[in-house]
């Protein structure tokens, strides 16, 4: 009787209790009593030990006492969780089920939560159907839980399943399927699914919004991105530095760099990744001096340069060729930073692409370890130089490791082959990649070996390879077989090829001058009419060409037929010596060369 009046006053006391001292009084005292064997005494005074970091004691009173009730298995589970022991949850998550003690809710949602934790998939998925035998498996926070481990593993398709099969959805349960779509590359189906939120009344927070602006980046979806702007800054949600980054990445990602640089200045805090997403969009978009200033920039600010911060400033050297303060990066690196994978494939990028082929190997050969992406670099690097035989060779060494060459491989591959003129071994590659290697053959393999065709005069063939493809072609796999049909003067089927690419509507004014200029060797002046009318109708002119060289640490821009340049006769001077040379060791190229055509304007200019 005595035991059963202590009851009361003994919940209360362990509710707000918060030493140790008076815990361990109050534990020797329902010990003394009895009544730490009745009811859900036990859960209380577990609880109130975690509540003050003692879980050893907690699991120690726990694993002393024979009858434990579902609270007290749930109370244990419930602390190694908070304090971030997912392991301890599983392993008493399956004593419990052996002991035949009935899981409530919680029990089930923090098991998923742990599985998700360890990425077993598996177990994860058998605490499910557990659930859903108890008649919990699409509850609102069992149903959560779930959605985050499949989106957590890419399983957006077993996803969804759930998430439409739950009867009760709240802010959570969206964020995780619109966050695992754009993590798992579905960006498309994360606006979908925003839509659809939308019609269902529900107003997303700003954690929905980051994770919707993430998809509008990978999708290209400027408008949409800017309505989630305007909609957060109409209803005043809060905008923190990883907010403002991400409408930063969003903008740059989608080639308006004003916008992205507008956001970015007005930001109170900036971080490393602020300026990591201004400094690579410049980069990706061409405009490597803008990148290149803002790494200085960067520095003057106090932010030291990450990984992700050099790879950018490498690729904006191998843009513009500026070999010089590519191998500045470099050596910076080197002083400060290990030279990983990620950093070691820039490099090898950027010395390939700025002429140094021979740098460019010699940090492949370097490295002590090599993922995909650096192999696929090194076959694309000898491609760029047409070194055909050798691109080929790197690729022979990667299939004698452990990795399997992807589509990039084989696109690399066959686009070093192409630019080699090794016709015979493209052909053979292109047939081997899915018979062998079951890479099926994508637009972009189909436009290499088109190519390959094409510059070989071999137009024909690469018509009737174009005709067996199973998907519809696409504008650039006709373009490829039209600038062979041109240059090899292919009329008959270069105009049903021009044909083909006026279908397409082309928005790129260099397609529309190609076709114009291939109904104009054939002497087809009605359509030549008619592609330019098109060409004046858009109130656009194509970018001209141009090529760039760095001497002695200076950039040197050279336009098609510019001859602005201050040292414009002397270069044509040193090309005319050249050509003489040329002629002495009787070197005759096969088609007219650059040398000679401009030779022959400057001696019409001199003649005038």
């Amino acid at each position: 009787m005595c035991s059963l009046l202590w009851q009361k006053p003994l919940k209360s006391l362990l509710s707000t209790c918060k030493d140790k001292a008076t815990i361990t009084k109050i534990h020797a005292l329902m010990i003394i009593t009895g009544v730490f064997t009745r009811g859900n005494s036990l859960a209380r005074l577990i609880a109130a030990y975690t509540r003050i970091n003692g879980i050893v004691t907690a699991r120690h009173v726990f694993d002393r006492t024979p009858q434990r009730t579902a609270d007290a298995w749930n109370t244990m589970i419930v602390a190694y969780s908070r304090n971030n022991n997912p392991n301890e949850v599983l392993g008493l998550y399956k004593n419990m089920i052996m002991e035949g003690i009935k899981p409530c809710i919680s029990t089930f949602t923090i098991g998923i939560k742990a599985s998700t934790s360890l990425r077993e998939l598996k177990t994860g998925e058998e605490i499910w159907r557990k659930a859903v035998d108890f008649g919990y498996g699409y509850d609102l926070f069992v149903g959560s839980s779930v959605l985050n481990l499949y989106a957590k593993w890419g399983k957006m398709d077993e996803a969804l399943i759930v998430f439409n099969k739950m009867p009760r959805k709240d802010m959570v349960c969206w964020t995780n399927l619109v966050t695992g779509f754009v993590q798992s590359g579905r960006p498309r189906e994360a606006i979908d699914a925003f839509k659809r939120m939308q019609e269902e009344g529900m107003e997303g927070d700003e954690v929905f919004m980051l994770g919707l602006t993430q998809a509008c980046a990978s999708s290209g979806d400027l408008k949409l991105g800017l309505s989630i702007h305007g909609y957060m800054v109409r209803r005043d949600l809060p905008m923190d530095v990883v907010v403002q980054t991400s409408f930063v990445n969003m903008y740059a990602k989608n080639g308006h760099l004003e916008l992205a640089s507008r956001v970015f200045k007005k930001m109170s805090h900036k971080n490393a990744l602020s300026w990591n997403a201004l400094i690579s969009g410049f980069a990706q978009n061409g405009f490597a001096s803008n990148a290149l200033e803002l790494l200085v920039e960067m520095q003057d600010c106090g932010f030291i340069p990450d990984s992700a911060s050099l790879v950018s400033a490498l690729l904006a050297c191998s843009q513009v060729g500026f070999l010089k303060l590519g191998k500045s990066v470099l050596g910076y690196i080197a002083r400060r930073h290990n030279f990983d994978q990620v950093l070691g494939t820039a490099a090898i990028d950027m010395y390939s692409k700025c002429g140094a082929l021979s740098c460019a190997l010699a940090i492949f050969d370097r490295m002590d370890s090599r993922d995909l992406i650096c192999w696929n670099t090194m076959i694309d690097g000898y491609g760029i130089h047409g070194h055909g035989k050798e691109a080929l060779s790197v690729f022979f060494q990667m299939t004698k490791t452990d990795l399997k060459p992807d589509h990039s491989t084989f696109a690399s591959l066959l686009s070093a082959l192409g630019h080699s003129g090794l016709v015979e071994e493209g052909q053979y590659w292109f047939n081997l990649m899915d018979s062998e290697y079951k890479v099926n053959p994508s637009e972009k393999h189909y436009v290499c070996v088109v190519d390959l065709l094409a510059r070989a005069g071999r137009v024909e063939e690469a018509y009737k390879l174009i005709s067996a493809m199973d998907t519809e072609p696409g504008l650039a796999v006709w373009v490829s077989l039209l600038s062979g049909c041109q240059n090899h003067g292919k009329l008959l089927i270069g105009e049903k090829v021009a044909k083909k690419v006026l279908e397409l509507n082309p928005d790129d004014l260099g397609v529309h001058a190609l076709v114009s200029n291939l109904f104009a060797m054939g002497k087809n002046w009605n359509e030549v009419a008619f592609v330019r009318n098109i060409m004046k109708k858009t109130g656009l002119k194509k970018v001209p060409g141009y090529s760039v060289v760095e001497v002695n640490g200076d950039l040197h821009a050279f336009l098609m037929e510019d001859k602005s340049h201050f040292q414009f006769e002397d270069i044509v001077s040193m090309l005319k010596k050249l050509n003489h040379e040329m002629k002495a060791v009787e070197y005759t190229p096969k088609t007219k060369s650059f040398v000679q055509e401009l030779v022959g304007e400057v001696n019409q200019k001199i003649t005038v």
